[in-house]
């Protein structure tokens, strides 16, 4: 049963992975400790794998279409990596209560930064006829990538619903570009938080690989149907679901526990 229950879910967040570009991933620790039984210890690296390698796969169409920024890419993940393993850091002197209950903070300001989602576009890495003016947009990409990398780290999530809005409101990349961006900078981070959970860490590798395995499927599946789909009302009904998982949470963990 557990390993069916992975097999769906790991579907389910492989297309939302996909589709979104990393908002999905907010779902994975909520499921794994829910949904499958883990401890947020056992849940967050499994999270992780999950994350790094769905979103490798998401990010290949994106890489092949030319639709991915790379410095942008590399300046976000210079700045997220070594805060990943801050976060990592933190996490591990605090309880699991508090982790869930500062998750359910994260999962509410995801789901309040989508629905507010206007269409704007910021500036600060417009191209232009000379290209990207990189004095105005590092200084601002560098904050922005710590802030990801250091809730990677704690929490075990992507970072996708920090990266779009920071890419799209703030840098003023296009939409197409930043997804695909999004999909690197998530794989890096991912990638970097789960070997600073590695040590001591028990990895449930079943339901590591039959999450990571639909997660795939799932992604590659979206990643081709992304453009055929309204990605805006998906996004609106997403962040309704984050809001009701967030709200389960709180009150599993300050009212039943």
């Amino acid at each position: 049963m557990t390993i069916s229950l992975s097999l769906l879910f790991g579907a389910i967040i492989g297309v939302l992975l996909g589709l979104l570009g990393g908002g999905g991933s907010i779902l994975a620790v909520p499921v794994l400790v829910y949904a499958l039984g883990l401890d947020v210890a056992q849940a967050i690296p499994v999270s992780l794998v999950v994350i790094a390698v769905a979103s490798a796969v998401g990010a290949l169409p994106k890489v092949r279409a030319n639709q991915v920024q790379w410095r942008l890419a590399a300046i976000f993940a210079a700045a997220g990596i070594p805060a990943t393993f801050l976060g990592t850091a933190v996490g591990k002197h605090l309880p699991q209560q508090a982790i869930m209950i500062g998750f359910a903070v994260v999962m509410i300001a995801a789901g309040t930064r989508m629905l507010r989602d206007n269409g704007d576009t910021g500036t600060a890495c417009k191209v232009d006829n000379e290209g990207i003016n990189w004095r105005r947009c590092a200084p601002r990409s560098i904050p922005a990538g710590f802030v990801v990398g250091f809730l990677t780290g704690l929490f075990g999530v992507g970072g996708g619903f920090l990266i779009i809005p920071a890419l799209v409101l703030m840098l003023g990349v296009e939409m197409s570009i930043a997804i695909g961006t999004s999909l690197l900078i998530i794989t890096a981070n991912s990638a970097a938080a789960l070997f600073s959970h590695l040590h001591g860490a028990h990895i449930d590798w079943g339901i590591t690989t039959a999450f990571v395995g639909t997660a795939i499927v799932g992604s590659l599946i979206a990643g081709h149907l992304g453009s055929k789909v309204d990605t805006s009302r998906l996004q609106h009904w997403f962040a309704y679901l984050v809001f009701a998982v967030a709200a389960y949470v709180l009150v599993d963990t300050l009212v039943l526990h």
